[in-house]
């Protein structure tokens, strides 16, 4: 998206969203703003979906085939396309190192009730995506939590160096029950839709390998550091 584009688009949303209180900015939270391609949305006690995924996930030598999904204009499309391209599994696909994973995995275990409740996530070979409910931590100093520390680990465990993590990330709030349900079942799904396991709790690297298996609530999450 154009950068005057996507300046006519943030204003836009500001006009018909409420301002956010001044102990919230207080905070860091920013309400509507954008990166330099996406939209964001940040606010406390909303229901956020993120995607964010590895640095060379759109391999610059097949450049021809992702780089007109950039140029969509509706931002809900253009995540759509994105993340269908990425479930190709393209470029070095670190993630799919069971060592980086589960390290990944834990960093999200390890703020779950202390900067968010991690409501549903999954580890995919090149992206993750992550639902949460936010609390008085604003989107980006989670996002920037998340990346710092796992792209140091995960070169340190690669005995690699450089960047790994792409700088920007997708982020859309829930709007209502049976949208939270939707991103609940494209994220347990994920594995399977890219042919990676056959049920989704054969993914070692998601939520439903944890959650009660007769129960989809995300009300009902468990994992081990939860567990103990």
């Amino acid at each position: 998206m154009k950068r005057e584009h996507l300046k006519e688009l943030i204003e836009a949303k500001r006009e018909w969203t409420m301002p956010l209180a001044p102990e919230e900015t207080a905070k860091g939270f920013r309400g509507w703003y954008s990166s330099k391609y996406l939209p964001h949305f940040d606010a406390p006690g909303l229901q956020q979906f993120i995607t964010y995924r590895l640095a060379d996930s759109l391999p610059a030598t097949r450049r021809a085939e992702w780089e007109p999904l950039l140029k969509i204009k509706d931002d809900l499309e253009k995540q759509r396309r994105l993340e269908a391209y990425l479930d190709r599994g393209l470029g070095s696909c670190h993630l799919r190192d069971p060592r980086v994973a589960e390290m990944v995995q834990e960093n999200l275990w390890h703020f779950d009730g202390k900067s968010y409740r991690l409501l549903a996530w999954v580890i995919m070979p090149n992206h993750v995506h992550a639902l949460i409910e936010m609390w008085e931590v604003p989107l980006g100093e989670i996002l920037k939590s998340w990346k710092s520390y796992t792209a140091n680990q995960a070169n340190r465990i690669l005995g690699n160096s450089g960047t790994f993590w792409e700088e920007d990330y997708f982020d859309r709030y829930v709007r209502d029950e049976k949208n939270l349900w939707q991103y609940v079942c494209y994220i347990e799904n994920n594995p399977t839709k890219a042919k990676l396991v056959r049920a989704p709790e054969d993914w070692l690297w998601s939520r439903a390998r944890y959650r009660d298996k007769g129960d989809l609530s995300a009300t009902t999450l468990t994992h081990p550091k939860k567990n103990g």
